[in-house]
């Protein structure tokens, strides 16, 4: 311990060990001493030299210092001592005093050290580890640390902690630590971690840091919070810049609407804090990002729908028309609510609806174009607005279309400002910035909308007093001749080439001026300087139009004659060479990155961006159009025409395909609907089929049980069936024939009194006078068949009686014989028994004889009835001859019916056809007559069982 009293206190005798020197011994001390509080101090004196002596820490004590956080895990001051030093060997802090070569050193110092700690990818891997100790001491140098090294190597360090496990989620815990200093440290390692990597901004928006950061913001204060809130929306413009899957995500998670009341801002708007400026700047920019143009447009749309409808858009409308606003604040705010109304159609309405809180109130439009043409309001704010004035008008031909009427006469208002009026004025004015602003912001009501060019060609402007009004055509290409400011013509040019493009009427008007073409062709001859070659470009881009779009109504001004104008007073090569001088600008190639106008300077806001895609279309048109000879363009036009013919040739054919489409749908309805009907009669006769099953299964069933039933009795009444002779069978044939007479005679009934009621229907119709001769002739034939029919039963039951009597006989035979062989062998007993059966046979033989009596009785009173039937049929008869005249005067309606049957008939055979081509199985008439009767013979089986 003296050792480092004399390091560490009071003067030595004798001469001082350097730096170097003393860095070595205590390297030594770590790595030798076996006593922790040893280790611990040697630690804590190379944290204190670390600072002075960088270089010669970093160099001896680094790979020590990495052992003491893998060994020494236990003892968490050791590990803060280690760590802050390695962190003050890394860190690459400016020092004010410090000159650049000073500061270059040592930023290359703290990369070398970074490079040898990173090394072995198992040091990150190992501090990752360390984060996790809650002790102050330990997770805060920690988190420095890592900084630290991300700041120095932040692509190779990404890359170790993107394969590490659970990395980023151990990062991510920093974000909840009570302590704010570590929160707040964890937040510029998250800022670091997350810049560049999309894999790691995409892990840490799914480790809910969307939700932790604006939990932390509302806590903080929001825009009046402090540098907290600052580092809040640095790490969200982080994790979603150019980043299109937490884009979405922060959509999808209506984490818009939790952005409304950030710019939630008072009346009394002055006072601004620095740190209010600057949190209030980055979430407008916050804002933007999700809004941008260079996103995807679906998501875009999305995105502006959804601020819209929480009330975002509006909340930034107010602070736009609100006093006492910071001007950079204004001038984010404008172009943040340019680019949510850009393209959505709901969102540029409702900024066209907002008004300024004026006496009266006046459009926050017309307010917006009075800064643009008021040369004293700042440029940035000038080219918001015109910035603001383009994305109203993007994709939005109802906003073209009010524009461009408040410059019509029949809507000038004379007592207000109107958007039109500021236009102009700022078109004609002498302040060369103002011309180039209004001249843009003109061309964009014009952008895509022949509609509107061909209106504006009707504004009349009043020059002067005591001279007729010229048009606002005429009027530019006048101030074009005048030799104004190299940006005032610059914009004039941009607005006539956008103005007359595609639009042959206002080519017309702009040729119908003697003095115009002569203009430009010399305008593009002569040899003028490097700042005058940028407006002979766009004269011959403006010609070229001209012959381009040509429809050739005025004779001396024909596309021929402008193409031979060109080649006699300036050549064919020359013009295109002045036209291709406009691609070749700088400042073109700055436009066309992106619709925002930024410029450096007033003098270079020189091109637009939309105008750089009109020049970028017709570049090559032009050229094409001023080399090609009259037979090619005549030979163009036949082709064109050709192609015409082609299309309306195609038109008919398409229209005939839709037909035949519309007729298809219809039939594959008709097929639809047929296919449900069939399945809905398939599903009807497996229904039947399965009813038809069961009483299968249940006759079968009762079948069953009767031949048991039998068979016991057989088996009861085997030894008197021996005796008597008399078998089984031929009783249950007797039975069953017996039952069969039973059911004829119920069928006869039956048919009987069908017949009664049809004699009561013909004698009803015989009275009203309808049919009646074709009815009696039916029921004649079928009183035929009832007598034959009756007259077999009559037979068959004189069959039965005598084979009946037949059975009688040989079962008295059987039985006398049974007792005289047996006399002497049988028992009083058996005898008894024997004859107690015979007795209940000879009941049950009586009993059938008088059910066959019944039955001949019936067969008598059946034949009564059907004479009293014959004799009303003789009736009937005498009155048919009554009624001849009557029923033929019903012929007639009888045929009529006649043919609505067969009608009928015809229709149920094409619809069994249909079935059966649909693969359905369809019974004739026959076969469903004779299954009814097989089911009601069943049925009465089954009822008398």
């Amino acid at each position: 311990m003296n050792f480092f009293r004399g390091v560490m206190g009071g003067q030595a005798a004798g001469p001082q060990p350097s730096g170097a020197e003393t860095i070595q011994k205590l390297c030594d001390r770590v790595a030798s001493s076996t006593l922790l509080e040893d280790r611990r101090d040697a630690v804590r004196a190379l944290k204190s030299l670390s600072k002075k002596y960088r270089m010669e820490v970093g160099t001896q004590a680094m790979d020590h210092l990495i052992n003491i956080l893998q060994t020494d895990r236990s003892d968490s001051e050791i590990l803060g001592y280690a760590l802050d030093t390695l962190y003050n060997i890394i860190c690459n802090d400016e020092e004010e005093e410090q000159d650049e070569t000073a500061q270059k050193q040592a930023d290359d110092l703290g990369a070398q050290f970074t490079d040898q700690f990173i090394q072995d990818p198992e040091h990150v891997t190992l501090l990752l580890t360390l984060l996790e100790e809650f002790d102050f001491h330990v997770r805060w140098p920690g988190v420095k640390l890592l900084t630290a090294l991300l700041k120095n190597q932040g692509v190779q360090v990404q890359g170790i902690i993107l394969v590490s496990p659970m990395g980023v989620s151990r990062l991510m815990d920093l974000l909840a630590d009570s302590r704010e200093v570590i929160r707040n440290d964890g937040l510029l390692l998250l800022q670091q971690l997350t810049k560049s990597n999309a894999a790691i901004q995409k892990i840490v928006a799914f480790e809910n840091a969307f939700e932790r950061l604006l939990d932390i913001i509302t806590e903080e204060g929001s825009s009046d919070g402090g540098i907290v809130v600052e580092d809040c929306l640095l790490l969200l413009l982080n994790l979603l810049k150019n980043n299109s899957s937490n884009q979405n995500f922060f959509k999808e998670g209506s984490y818009i609407q939790r952005m409304k009341p950030w710019f939630e801002v008072g009346d009394d708007n002055s006072g601004w804090s620095a740190q209010k400026v600057t949190n209030l700047h980055l979430m407008l920019q916050l804002v933007r990002v999700m809004v941008s143009p260079v996103n995807s447009p679906g998501a875009t749309a999305s995105c502006q729908k959804s601020m819209y409808q929480c009330g975002l858009l509006q909340q930034l409308c107010t602070i736009l028309m609100a006093t006492g606003v910071p001007a950079d604040i204004l001038t984010e705010t404008i172009n943040t609510v340019s680019e949510v109304i850009r393209g959505s159609q709901v969102n540029q309405d409702y900024f066209a609806s907002v008004n300024a809180p004026s006496n009266p109130p006046r459009p926050a439009i017309v307010v917006l174009l009075m800064s643009m043409v008021n040369e004293r309001q700042p440029f940035v704010l000038r080219c918001a607005v015109l910035y603001c004035f383009q994305c109203f008008l993007y994709k939005n031909q109802k906003g073209q279309g009010e524009i461009v009427a408040t410059l019509l006469p029949s809507t000038i208002d004379a007592n207000s400002i109107s958007a039109g009026q500021l236009l102009c004025g700022g078109l004609f004015s002498a302040d060369s910035l103002s011309n180039w602003c209004a001249a843009v912001a003109l061309a964009h009501a014009l952008q895509d909308n022949l509609t509107q060019k061909e209106q504006l060609l009707r504004v009349q402007l009043a020059t002067s007093l005591g001279k007729p009004p010229v048009s606002l055509l005429q009027q530019c290409t006048n101030i074009l001749s005048q030799g104004s400011k190299v940006q005032t013509r610059v914009g004039l040019l941009m607005l006539l080439c956008t103005w007359i493009s595609n639009c042959p009427i206002a080519v017309t008007h702009f040729l119908h001026n003697q003095e115009n073409v002569p203009f430009l062709t010399a305008q593009i001859s002569e040899n003028l300087g490097e700042d005058e070659r940028l407006v002979q470009g766009l004269c011959a881009l403006l010609l070229g139009i001209c012959i381009y779009y040509n429809d050739n109504s005025l004779e001396n001004y024909t596309k021929e004659k402008l193409k031979q104008l060109i080649e006699k007073r300036i050549g064919k090569e020359n013009f295109v060479e002045k036209l291709g001088f406009i691609t070749k600008h700088e400042l073109y190639s700055r436009a066309a990155q992106k619709p925002q106008p930024v410029f450096p300077s007033p003098e270079q806001m020189l091109f637009d961006h939309e105008f750089t895609k009109l020049v970028k279309e017709l570049e090559g048109v032009i050229t094409k159009a001023v080399h090609k000879s009259s037979e090619e363009e005549k030979k163009e036009e036949e082709v064109k025409k050709t192609l015409e013919q082609h299309d309306n040739i195609v038109t008919q054919y398409k229209e005939l395909i839709r037909e035949q489409d519309a007729q298809i749908q219809e039939l594959k309805e008709q097929v639809a609907s047929m296919t449900s009907q069939n399945e809905q009669m398939q599903n009807t006769l497996t229904q039947q089929l399965s009813q038809i099953q069961q009483h299968k299964d249940q006759y079968n069933i009762l079948k069953l049980k009767l031949g048991k039933e039998n068979q016991s009795q057989s088996n009861s009444q085997g030894d008197i069936s021996q005796v008597n002779g008399l078998q089984t069978e031929e009783l249950t044939q007797l039975r069953e024939e017996v039952e069969e007479l039973r059911k004829q005679h119920t069928l006869l009934q039956t048919q009987l009194g069908d017949k009664d009621a049809l004699i009561n229907t013909l004698r009803s119709e015989t009275a009203e006078g309808s049919a009646a001769g074709s009815d009696n002739t039916e029921l004649l034939k079928e009183l035929e068949a009832l007598r034959s029919q009756v007259q077999s039963q009559s037979a068959e039951i004189n069959q039965m009686k005598t084979e009946r009597q037949e059975l009688l006989r040989r079962a008295e035979a059987g039985s006398s014989d049974a007792f005289s062989s047996n006399d002497g062998s049988s028992d009083a007993a058996k005898i008894a028994e024997v004859e107690s059966r015979l007795a209940a046979q000879t009941t049950e033989t009586e009993k059938l004889k008088e059910e066959a009596k019944s039955l001949s009785e019936s067969r008598v009173e059946l034949e009564q009835q059907l004479a009293s039937a014959t004799s009303t049929v003789a009736i009937l008869q005498t009155e048919k001859a009554k009624l001849q005249t009557e029923v033929q005067e019903s012929k007639k309606e009888q045929d009529d019916l006649l043919m609505l049957l067969a009608d009928q008939d015809q229709k149920i055979h094409s619809l069994k056809q249909r079935l059966k081509d649909l693969g359905e199985t369809v019974d004739d008439e026959d076969d469903l007559d004779a299954r009814d009767q097989t089911d009601d013979d069943y049925e009465e089986d089954e009822d008398e069982d």
